[in-house]
């Protein structure tokens, strides 16, 4: 797992050099006149990975120079061309005479635990760390401690590291050695955990917990982060993410609240408004998406909760939104739904009968054994004072799927009672 230690300890150093300039100035001009061509040879030579040319390139630049960056450059070439022994051999030479060169003792460390000589390693390790007791000295002995597969005292140096900058890639590492190398789970979580909650939970620490509460099957803690790692960007693959986890708990409150504050899937909030007969919310969203994609499916969608949503108080007005929002709908689609609905309504509220009745025969021609369509057409005769037929056609309707809705069954009593009092008036 930590395979990638000298590419660690490289980067270490880089940082430990970002500051040469202030710590050891360099005159601006040329120590040499070649000097701008060596550098170009030798940073060529670092690019196509030629470290063991580089490192001499830059060795003559620092005879030449006595620039110490030269030197380092040098000593870092001879570290990834992976030839530790002369790196080390090197590195004593000039100890010799500058003993506190700390970036030089980094490179002794990196290369006497990669050569094997890890007693020495971990020995030079502890003397930097304790005498610098910086966060990226504490980092390196732990690094050397891992080599050695010493994860508990590699571990109290990260913590020491972490505790001077609160930095997350050094948590991460912390977290990676509890949960993986030490099977201290719950510890790895606290420590996660707690450091987003006081810091915030970043894209690295966010998805180190994912990965965690998933291998650990913890439902809840992945929802947890999801949540917290959507509230960072706002990304829809997180989204999608929260959304599954919900739908997998059957919590749909809590989806249509996170859908609502989101607005990352009206479609699915309006499939969920309409399980909830939520018909008010509903028509807001059809509306939404209407407005979105221009799409007469959802026009004709939100007339009709534009009328199951105002069922108890319809008025002119909102009938004449829900005809015209329908008949846009059925002048360009043949939809038998939306046909038979806007049928009934002209029928049901005596708005217009007979064209109403028309929508619906229309329908039947493409579905004639519908009880529901046989129904509106039922419906229709009866508000037509055709009685008879009414009935005639609601036998039919009874013997059919949705025979037994009860507003058949309403549909039926009316006819009926107009059909006794045919009869009566006739009599008398």
């Amino acid at each position: 797992m930590y395979r990638n230690f000298l590419l660690l300890f490289v980067s270490i150093f880089f940082i430990s050099c970002s500051t040469m300039q202030e710590t050891q100035p360099t005159p601006n001009e040329k120590a040499f006149d070649e000097e701008d061509t060596y550098i170009m040879f030798a940073l060529r030579a670092e690019q196509v990975k030629s470290y063991k040319t580089a490192a001499k390139l830059f060795a003559q630049l620092y005879d030449k120079s006595q620039k110490k960056e030269y030197l380092y450059r040098s000593v870092q070439n001879r570290y990834l061309a992976k030839d530790y022994n002369t790196t080390i051999e090197i590195i004593d030479r000039y100890l010799a005479y500058e003993p506190n060169d700390r970036k030089l003792q980094r490179y002794k460390i990196g290369s006497l635990a990669e050569s094997g000589d890890i007693p020495n390693a971990i020995a030079l390790a502890l003397s930097l760390s304790k005498q610098t007791q910086q966060p990226d000295d504490y980092i390196l002995t732990a690094d050397v401690y891992i080599k050695n597969h010493q994860y508990e005292e590699a571990l109290q140096y990260l913590e020491s590291a972490y505790a001077k900058e609160y930095n997350e890639k050094i948590l991460d590492k912390i977290a990676i050695i509890l949960y993986v190398n030490l099977s201290r789970k719950k510890d790895a979580i606290a420590e996660l955990e707690t450091h987003s909650r006081m810091h915030g939970c970043s894209e690295l620490i966010c998805d180190r917990l994912i990965g965690i509460y998933s291998n650990e099957n913890d439902i809840d803690g992945l929802l947890s982060v999801y949540k917290r790692k959507y509230s960072l960007d706002k990304e829809s693959a997180v989204a999608k993410k929260i959304i599954q986890i919900y739908g997998y708990k059957r919590d749909y409150v809590k989806l249509m609240n996170f859908l609502e504050e989101s607005g990352e899937d009206d479609e699915l909030l309006l499939q969920l408004y309409l399980s909830a007969k939520d018909f008010k919310k509903a028509y807001l969203i059809a509306s939404k998406l209407y407005e979105k994609e221009n799409s007469l499916e959802y026009l004709g969608q939100s007339a009709i909760y534009q009328y199951e949503a105002n069922k108890s108080n319809l008025n002119k007005k909102i009938l004449e939104s829900v005809v015209s929002k329908l008949e846009r709908v059925v002048a360009v689609k043949n939809d038998t739904l939306y046909k038979n609905y806007l049928g009934y309504i002209l029928i049901d509220h005596e708005l217009d009968i007979k064209k109403g009745m028309k929508y619906v025969r229309e329908v039947l021609k493409v579905k004639p054994k519908s009880g529901y369509y046989l129904d509106s057409l039922a419906w229709g005769y009866y508000k037509l004072g055709q009685c008879k037929k009414a009935k005639k056609l609601m036998l039919k309707v009874r013997t059919l799927e949705g025979g037994d809705d009860p507003e058949v069954d309403l549909h039926m009593k009316k006819i009926n009672e107009c059909l006794k009092k045919q009869i009566l008036k006739r009599k008398k």
